[in-house]
Order: C-alpha cells, then structure tokens, then sequence
C-alpha cells in the first residue's frame, strides 16, 4: 500500500509514519510542501492520503479540499479544532475521515482503516447512484420512443414496445438503442 501524508510540520509528519511503522508492504511518501501539491500526489499515485493541517486557516482548508476533490482516493485529515462548517466542507470535498485532535502515533493504522472502508462504502454508493442514472434515462429514452410510435403510427404502449423490441432483437442490439435511433430519427424529421 502507498500512503502519502502531507505536512508542512516534519514533526507531526513522523507521528503518523511511526504509527504506520507496522503497517506490512508499506511505502510512506511525505509532502512537506503545499506548491505543487496536487502533481505531487499525483506522482506518487498513493492508494491513501493523510493531510495533518494543525490549525489551518480558511484559505489553507480551501486549498486543500480542492486538491480532496480531485483525487478519488480514501483521504484522512487530521486537525487540531473542530469546526462545523470545515467538517461539511470536508465531507462535500471527499474527506473520508476528518480528526479532530487525534494525531497520536496508535490512533493512526486504525484511522487508515476507516478511511479506506469509508472510501469504499461511499465509492459503492456513487456507482449504484450512477448505475441507477443511467437505467432511468434509459428508460426514459424507451419512454420516449414509445411516445413517439404511438403518435406518428397510431398503435398502444404494449405495441409500441413489442415493435421497439422485434427491431433490437433483430439487429442484435438493445432496445435503448433502438429507441435512441427513433428519438434521433424524430428530431432530425423536426416533428
């Protein structure tokens, strides 16, 4: 596992790789500075990214929920203050785990492990969410089509659709793209 922890504190930065110390197969990358940062994760293509901010200011927060949001990786951040609008912000950015006043060297492989199984719970989420999408705008597409069969060539929804399927099943294609071809087709007649 490669694990980047970013800190601008050498010190707070050697906490965390000494409670990672133990952590078999894995590489610690610190990134000590914010210029460049995001490139830098980047480079590095860690599998998990800790932040330790101490007590940042709005614009340092700012600056790095905008580096949370552009990596799709688990991401523990670490602060010394709690704050509710920070912890919403943090949440909307992607922060898998936001610490408050948590840095000691033990609490930080059980932390990883939140992170990680936080990441992947809302990364399966985000997937059914997309898969759920997509299958409504499917058959929102069919829906259509069937709307549009019905209108130009005077037959019900169940006709309508039986003719949107003999068509896929003989072309061997799927039935949202058969009604696609028909929503396109409509369009461009300018009905």
């Amino acid at each position: 596992m490669r694990i980047a922890i970013v800190d601008e504190s050498a010190m707070r930065a050697s906490i965390m790789e000494d409670g990672l110390a133990d952590l078999p197969g894995c590489e610690i990358f610190v990134v000590s500075q914010r210029n460049g940062l995001l490139a830098r994760i980047a480079e590095i293509e860690p599998d998990v990214v800790l932040m330790d901010l101490g007590n940042p200011s709005r614009d340092v927060l700012e600056e790095y929920f905008a580096v949370s949001r552009a990596l799709a990786k688990p991401i523990a951040m670490f602060v010394d203050e709690s704050d509710d609008d920070a912890i919403a912000a943090s949440i909307d950015a992607g922060v898998s785990a936001y610490v408050v006043d948590g840095l000691a060297a033990g609490r930080i492989r059980p932390l990883v492990d939140v992170a990680i199984k936080r990441f992947n719970a809302f990364a399966r989420l985000q997937t059914d969410l997309d898969e759920a999408r997509g299958k409504l705008a499917e058959r929102d597409t069919i829906d259509k089509a069937k709307r549009i069969l019905m209108n130009t060539k005077g037959v019900t929804e169940p006709e309508a659709y039986a003719e949107l399927r003999r068509k896929a099943m003989s072309s061997s294609r799927k039935i949202v793209h058969i009604a696609e071809a028909v929503v396109t087709a409509h369009e461009l007649m300018g009905d």
